[in-house]
Parts: C-alpha cells; sequence; structure tokens
C-alpha cells in the first residue's frame, strides 16, 4: 500500500447525489472490484492499481473549517470517492475531525461506509440534528463478499454496526448497490436495524470478470436485477421498512 500524505486546495465539492461532498482519502483501501471511484485516477494521476494507494489529505480539517464559514450551509455526503472509515482513518482521524467542525457548525450530514470504525464516532454523530449513517450492504452472502470485495469488513461486521448506531437512537440506511448474488436475503438482517434502504443494480464496470469466475453472469442481466429489486421491495413493505429502488 503506497500511502502518502497530501495537502489539498479545498475540501467540499459539488456532487450529484447530494449538494456536497467531502472525501478525506483519495483512493480506498477495500479495493473492491466493481468501485465506481477508480474514474479518479484519471484526474489524479496515479499509475498504481486502484485499492493500492490512498492519498491522505491531511489539512482536510483545516480547509473546512474555512469552507463552513464561506458556504451556504446544506447535506454533506462523506464520502462520495471513497470510505471515510478504511483502515488508515484509525491512525490519521481525519474524517472525525471533519465530523466535529460539521457538526459544531450545524450542517446537515450522510455517511456512506462498509467499516464498524464508524461506532468510534458514536459521540460525535449523535450531536447532529439532521444526519444519518448508512452501509453498503450489497449481499446477505459472505462468500459472495468476499469474491467481490475481498478486503472489506464482513456483512455480520456491518449489520452490527448498523445495530448499534440504530439503537444509539442515529438515523441508518442500508445501500444495497451494487445489488449482488445473494441480496436476496438482506432485507431479515437488515429490519430492525435500518429506518430505510435504497437498491441499485450493478452497473459498474470493474466486477464482470467475477461473476463470469463464479459462473453468475445470469446475475448481471436486467430480469434478474428487476427480479430481486422487486423481492426486496415486497419484504420492506411486509417489514415496515421505507424502501427506495433507484431502476
Amino acid at each position: 500500500m503506497v500511502v502518502r500524505e497530501v495537502l489539498g486546495k479545498s475540501i467540499l465539492s459539488p456532487s450529484k447525489i447530494y449538494p456536497y461532498a467531502l472525501n478525506p482519502y483519495v483512493g480506498c483501501q477495500h479495493a473492491c472490484s466493481y468501485c465506481y471511484a477508480r474514474f479518479m485516477k484519471r484526474f489524479t494521476g496515479h499509475r498504481e492499481p486502484w485499492g493500492s494507494f490512498v492519498d491522505v489529505k491531511v489539512n482536510a480539517p483545516e480547509l473546512l473549517a474555512r469552507e463552513v464559514r464561506r458556504k451556504r450551509p446544506d447535506r454533506v455526503w462523506v464520502s462520495g470517492v471513497c470510505d471515510p472509515y478504511q483502515p488508515l482513518e484509525e491512525r490519521y482521524g481525519i474524517t472525525r475531525k471533519c465530523l466535529e467542525i460539521l457538526a459544531e457548525a450545524g450542517w446537515p450530514l450522510v455517511v456512506q461506509t462498509r467499516s464498524g470504525l464508524v461506532l468510534r464516532d458514536r459521540d460525535v454523530l449523535g450531536r447532529f440534528r439532521d444526519g444519518e449513517v448508512g452501509f453498503s450492504v450489497p449481499t446477505a452472502d459472505d462468500g459472495i463478499r468476499r469474491a467481490f470485495e475481498p478486503w472489506a469488513p464482513p456483512i455480520g461486521e456491518r449489520i452490527r454496526a448498523l445495530g448499534e448506531l440504530h439503537g444509539a437512537g442515529i438515523r441508518t440506511y442500508g445501500m444495497i448497490a451494487p445489488l449482488l448474488p445473494g441480496a436476496e436475503g438482506l432485507m431479515d438482517l437488515l429490519a430492525g436495524v435500518v429506518d430505510h434502504v435504497l437498491v441499485d443494480r450493478m452497473n459498474y464496470r470493474g466486477g464482470e470478470g467475477v461473476y463470469r469466475s463464479l459462473g453468475l453472469e445470469e446475475c448481471l442481466s436486467e430480469g434478474y436485477a428487476r427480479r430481486v429489486g422487486e423481492e426486496i421491495r415486497a419484504d420492506c413493505l411486509r417489514l415496515n421498512v421505507a424502501c427506495r429502488v433507484l431502476f
């Protein structure tokens, strides 16, 4: 893993998903096979394979402290093109420092992660009047998870973390995206630990080879995605969980 400490020029970026995205890191140690954020290499100049480098924006908290004073308050997505709680966060604490600034300023927040390290920051997350924490949980099958996301935390760890956050009164959601084989059983795991779920199909380049290696090409089809999406929608109705299917 190539780790570089870098100085950013700004930290709050416009986003097509939320008004702002905040990315404390460039690159991600989780190295998921289908990750759409691989496109970042076109702009950053990294020659290393995706998942083998991380740039740490060591001045991110200082940048954020200035920008929240100058910009109109609006919802911040932490993060859009990295996991804000990838393993290096335990050493650097950049995400935590940024959350403290956003909480003090009263900005709305959405956290998206795969890591139980987020539990370290329950105290800060509990200070947000308008905030939520989501976990990417694309399958209920940890064998499938290992094939597509070999360096990401196990599914069970993610479910337990959601349960602890939810139990602490923090709004939570499940991001069933990309919808992987084995997603059919997810809602029985997520019920009671999330306030809502979002479902999206596999539409990122990079994961197709894993499907072929497992003999699961049919799970890339539009028909498979729609069938499982409807099953999840029906399960959500049965379990009284708000659900949004994005395809």
